[in-house]
């Protein structure tokens, strides 16, 4: 079985790589950074990616970015996030491309090395992995869509139900305008209310936030 490993820390992507080889995986490619893993992918056209979830140049969210890429330009490709945080937004996003041929695992909740090389084979062979927090998480998420937002950004939203423009916003918070912009559009983004030509999102927003 073929896999192309994404992971910025040097010990941890050489000890993967030797557990996985040892597990009788073929690492074809153990790369630093989501670029190279995205060229490493249509190189060599693996059963399966491991990626994390931070990688360089900003360490945020790039190995996922990637791995969502990867499932929506190679659709057979089974990837597993290895991962210490869980993003939610982005697990999500990952999980409604397609269930099948996914994982998304704890670093600091694997136990065995024996389960992690199950559930890698597992997901090679089509199937769904998710660590139980990971599962928790995505449910409280669906349960309250407020949970998403930043305690700064939960302030903009009560500003906004109360009627304040993005200049009032701004005079409140002392901030810049630009500052405010990023604020809100965030909302918009975690409170899934994309661009339309017949809803007004600042509305729906507030909604959101008077029915929560």
């Amino acid at each position: 079985m073929r896999v192309v490993l994404a992971e910025d820390s040097v010990l941890l992507r050489a000890g993967l790589t030797k557990l996985l080889t040892d597990g009788g995986f073929e690492v074809v490619a153990a790369v630093p950074d989501a670029g190279q893993l995205l060229t490493a992918v249509d190189t060599h056209r693996p059963d399966v990616v491991v990626v994390d979830v931070r990688m360089p140049p900003t360490h945020t969210d790039e190995g996922i970015r990637a791995a969502l890429v990867i499932r929506r330009q190679h659709p057979k490709i089974a990837v597993c996030v290895l991962s210490q945080y869980v993003e939610e937004r982005y697990a999500t996003d990952l999980l409604s491309v397609e269930t099948s041929g996914v994982g998304y695992l704890l670093k600091d909740r694997v136990a065995q090395v024996s389960d992690f090389l199950d559930a890698l084979r597992r997901v090679a062979a089509g199937g769904t992995v998710l660590d139980p927090e990971v599962v928790a998480q995505l449910l409280v998420r669906r349960d309250d869509p407020m949970r998403r937002l930043t305690p700064r950004e939960q302030h903009v939203l009560r500003l906004m139900a109360e009627g304040r423009s993005n200049t009032g916003i701004t005079e409140a918070l002392k901030v810049s305008h630009s500052a405010v912009e990023k604020y809100v559009s965030n909302i918009f983004t975690k409170l899934d209310l994309p661009p339309t030509d017949t809803d007004h999102r600042r509305v729906l927003a507030v909604l959101k936030y008077l029915r929560t």
